[in-house]
């Protein structure tokens, strides 16, 4: 009898302040324990890395948030022997829509035509004899939270008054496409297994839903299935998932792409089971994810779908009558593929974290007292801010005026980022500052507001 090979020992990845993806319940079947790791930034580099090792973990699962993306390619060097999945370069297009931009170039996919300015003055060259209207985008982090960081500007006033407010550095602008709607697609091994169409409401032209737009899920164009597929095998992901523009002048354009996305959790089985057939040395079987399936999963009401755990289908077999054996039926055009594990870095950090790399002579807004930042531990691009230094007790003062915000809720602020870390975020992330319990988005928008008002005074 032939003795089975032991299994990888897996790793859940987690950071705090981040929502999870995955959970144990995610990978039903998988025999062995399944150990969980949890990042907890600030200097806790040393701490995570030893942790990984002393519980002898083979593979890390777990998507790496923007903030967190070039303190794990650090992680990543020094374990050589773990395997991340997705894969740090995978994951290359979670960390900025600069970095998507990169990779599509490189692997001539379809994207609006894009340009990105670190040095201000050539920004404003370009914006002053551009045409309009354009798409001025924060570039950091994969996701637009919306559409909230994503702007149309119709003139070079209108770009320059946004820029002076929002200050996004690098300038990410795109040319503005007019679009019929936009196509999201997630993919588990190349494979296509959720597809929808988000449609603008009348008169507008953002298509998130958050924003009013619409979506459904009938008749997603072949071509817009292949695209994705396409766009997935070039970035060897494990799963994955495109947003795809339809134009009114009927061109396919890819707008986002990342491992990071919101998923069903019946998706998120999904996915764990191919990651168990992938890693288990022919133990699991592959899933069998049937082509259009969302047609009809789509028709069931959402908040049952969020619901809704451990889908399985059966492997189709076609009727036999009469010695005929009908095979044009068959799904091979879209089957799971084996993502195969890749050795060596396809986007090291010396060449492509432009964020840090390029250096731009400017002052910034420091804080008096040092502490560790959660939620970020990269040094942050440098903006033109005041150079004005702000202790504690000036945070908390100015905390203070802000209606609605009381003596608690600064006190967690203050525990939770410290002095350093409020300033930072209020200049480059402040949604990072929802972590805080009852800090929602209206009182989040009446701080950064005041700090506006509290720096130009």
């Amino acid at each position: 009898m032939t003795k089975k090979t032991s299994l990888p020992k897996i790793g859940l990845l987690y950071l705090d302040y981040v929502l999870r993806f995955f959970d144990k319940s995610n990978f039903k079947g998988w025999p062995d324990k399944i150990e969980q790791v949890t990042y907890h930034w600030g200097n806790d580099k040393a701490r995570f890395i030893a942790e990984v090792k002393r519980k002898k973990i083979d593979v890390l699962i777990g998507n790496i948030p923007a903030t967190a993306y070039e303190t794990f390619r650090d992680i990543a060097r020094a374990l050589p022997e773990v395997r991340f999945l997705p894969s740090l370069d995978s994951q290359f297009s979670n960390k900025s829509k600069e970095n998507v931009t990169h990779f599509c170039r490189k692997y001539d996919l379809p994207i609006p035509h894009t340009e990105i300015f670190y040095i201000p003055e050539k920004a404003q060259s370009y914006l002053a004899s551009a045409t309009y209207p354009k798409i001025i985008k924060r570039s950091y982090g994969p996701s637009n939270y919306g559409g909230y960081f994503v702007h149309k500007v119709d003139s070079y006033e209108e770009a320059q008054s946004l820029l002076s407010e929002k200050r996004y550095y690098p300038v990410y602008v795109q040319d503005f496409v007019p679009m019929e709607a936009d196509i999201r697609v997630m993919l588990i091994g190349h494979k296509p297994v959720c597809a929808f169409w988000r449609r603008p409401p009348e008169g507008e032209w953002l298509t998130n839903t958050s924003q009013g737009g619409s979506m459904d899920y009938q008749g997603i164009p072949k071509s817009v299935l292949d695209l994705a597929t396409k766009t997935s095998k070039a970035a060897n992901a494990e799963y994955w998932a495109c947003d795809i523009a339809l134009g009114k002048d009927g061109k396919l354009r890819i707008l986002e792409c990342a491992t990071a996305f919101a998923a069903f959790p019946y998706i998120r089985d999904w996915i764990g089971q191919y990651l168990m057939w992938l890693l288990g040395e022919g133990r699991f079987r592959k899933p069998n994810i049937p082509i259009y399936n969302w047609e009809e999963l789509g028709k069931i009401d959402a908040r049952f779908l969020r619901t809704m755990r451990h889908i399985g289908f059966s492997q189709y077999t076609p009727s036999q009558d009469c010695g005929e054996l009908f095979t044009d039926m068959t799904e091979q055009r879209y089957p799971i593929f084996d993502t195969q594990y890749r050795a060596g870095e396809e986007w090291p950090s010396e060449i492509w974290n432009l964020q840090d790399n390029f250096k731009l002579p400017a002052k910034v807004v420091p804080a008096s007292a040092m502490q560790p930042v959660p939620g970020s531990d990269e040094v942050m691009p440098e903006t033109d801010l005041p150079n004005v230094a702000f202790d504690e007790s000036q945070i908390r003062a100015m905390l203070g005026e802000v209606k609605g915000v009381g003596d608690k809720m600064i006190d967690d602020i203050l525990a939770t980022f410290g002095a350093t870390g409020v300033v930072e975020a209020l200049n480059t992330e402040p949604e990072q500052l929802c972590v805080v319990k009852n800090l929602k988005a209206k009182k989040l928008e009446k701080i950064v507001d005041h700090w506006h008002a509290f720096t130009k005074a």
